[in-house]
């Protein structure tokens, strides 16, 4: 049976375990560095969260404006708990406002602007 068939995740040796979780953000014209500060200040109250590897700043190479923030979690069970705690909206707050859904391609490419 191929590991296509069993869902088992194979090479690389990366955890299957672990999950990745992509937010979009979008900084208007009038504001710009607002993702860039929203997310600084909301890794800096994240640091030491249970079950959260880290995370990064991901800049749209031809539309600096457009960013994902990438989070790297231990199991998805971590990053639920987390979700679902009392930390959750308002640590995250900052950065609600600048979601916005993908941009309308098949694929982008991006820049690591920071990383936690």
């Amino acid at each position: 049976m191929s590991d296509r068939q069993t869902g088992k995740v194979s090479g690389g040796g990366s955890d299957p375990a672990r999950v990745r979780v992509l937010i979009h953000a979008a900084a208007p014209p009038t504001e710009p560095g607002a993702v860039e500060q929203a997310y600084h200040r909301i890794s800096a109250e994240l640091a030491g969260t249970p079950g959260l590897l880290g995370n990064e700043l991901l800049r749209l190479a031809d539309d600096p404006g457009r960013f994902v923030v990438m989070s790297e979690w231990a199991s998805l069970a971590a990053f639920r708990s987390w979700e679902a705690g009392a930390r959750h909206r308002g640590t995250t707050a900052p950065l609600r406002r600048y979601q916005q859904p993908p941009v309308d391609r098949p694929f982008g490419i991006y820049e690591v602007a920071a990383t936690y």
